[in-house]
């Protein structure tokens, strides 16, 4: 089966999806003729290996040799449910795992390997052969929702708007789960921080960004990315936990501040709020009094074939169904480099990279500046 065609029947974005590794030192990317690793900071190119064949997914093991591949594309050289363990050293696969549908998306560190498939996320212990853990339902996951930090894994549950929270501590046969009940609707984004302590989601709706502790599931706070609904395509926790990013089809980019990793709308100055003093009345509706970016700028989406773009409304159901992720290449894809550096990286047949930096002004006000660009395959 077919996970990524394309998006016009002549024509096919070149680069199908990107992906961090898991230090954010690196991205790789997987296109229609084989996969390629650039150097995060500089968006260097380290790898590129012509396959004569598509791959659907690409994943970097750390910062070592080895990349998890999956075949996708127009003419995909693996098959769709089947992972490769690529060694760059001698450029040949060194073993192989065989799953029961297509392969979305995969994560992997030194120790564990995680595979997400539309109905279900399949975890393993790293090994030759890779030795499976657990296997957990999930709702449809068309967009290969999962995050993988300090041996957590974040995953959609079995009903819609449900986190369900994994720790994979020494390969347990048994690991400890915990159940959040996120959203209503279904979720659109998920993303551990670095210490796994605390996660953040995104439901289909796109206007608000919430976040839950991991030990207890309890809500920690909650920010309002806009009024209008948008389809979220990323959110990263900054490395100290000050800052959470997100990006949206809007093609903007919005930095909250989490003061001690958590903000509430109490310790919001009316001075800087969006809406002033209104923050602060009472009885007034809640999106005067909601927490609002810090900072935001636009980025590059890039153009596509097929007549998807920013205003393609992404987050509804009906939009999926036509503009499904298997048609869609990555967009907006986050990843902070310093405590006040991130990048955002898309796919498609205009791929690009982009790398901020959030600043302060003279008035102590924070505000988003790029500072580097670039078309990455070109």
């Amino acid at each position: 089966m077919n996970t990524r065609p394309v998006l016009d029947p002549t024509q096919q974005p070149f680069a199908l999806a990107a992906a961090f590794n898991e230090t954010n030192t690196f991205f790789s990317v997987a296109h229609e003729h084989g996969f390629k690793v650039f150097r995060a900071a500089t968006c260097e190119p380290r790898i590129g290996r012509d396959l004569s064949g598509g791959i659907g997914c690409a994943d970097m093991v750390g910062t070592t040799n080895y990349i998890i591949l999956a075949g996708g594309g127009r003419s995909p050289h693996f098959p769709s449910n089947k992972i490769q363990f690529w060694n760059d050293q001698i450029q040949q696969v060194a073993g192989s795992l065989e799953l029961k549908a297509p392969v979305l998306r995969v994560r992997a560190t030194k120790e564990f390997l995680v595979v997400v498939l539309p109905f279900q996320v399949v975890t393993y212990k790293m090994g030759n052969p890779a030795q499976k853990i657990h296997a957990y339902d999930t709702v449809e996951n068309p967009l290969g929702l999962c995050s993988f930090e300090k041996n957590i894994v974040a995953m959609p549950g079995a009903n819609p708007g449900q986190v369900r929270l994994v720790r994979l501590v020494d390969g347990n046969l048994n690991p400890r789960v915990t159940l959040i009940p996120a959203h209503t609707g279904y979720l659109r984004a998920i993303a551990l921080n670095t210490t796994a302590d605390k996660v953040a989601t995104a439901s289909e709706k796109g206007t608000i960004i919430r976040l839950w502790a991991v030990e207890s599931g309890t809500k920690l706070g909650e920010f309002r990315r806009g009024i209008d609904e948008a389809a979220i395509f990323s959110i990263a926790f900054s490395p100290c936990d000050s800052m959470l990013a997100v990006t949206s089809d809007k093609s903007t980019v919005h930095v909250f501040d989490l003061p001690n990793g958590v903000q509430t709308a109490a310790d919001i100055d009316p001075k800087k709020h969006k809406y002033g003093i209104l923050a602060k009345l009472p009885l007034l509706p809640r999106q005067l009094s909601d927490i609002y970016s810090s900072a935001s700028t636009r980025f590059e989406m890039g153009d596509e074939l097929g007549g998807w773009s920013t205003q393609s409304k992404a987050a509804t159901k009906e939009v999926l169904s036509k503009f499904s992720p298997e048609r869609v290449p990555t967009k907006g894809l986050l990843g902070w480099i310093s405590k006040h550096e991130f990048l955002i990286v898309g796919a498609g047949q205009d791929a690009r990279w982009e790398k901020f930096e959030v600043r302060i002004d003279e008035a102590h006000n924070k505000y988003i500046q790029r500072v580097a660009w670039k078309r990455y395959l070109v």
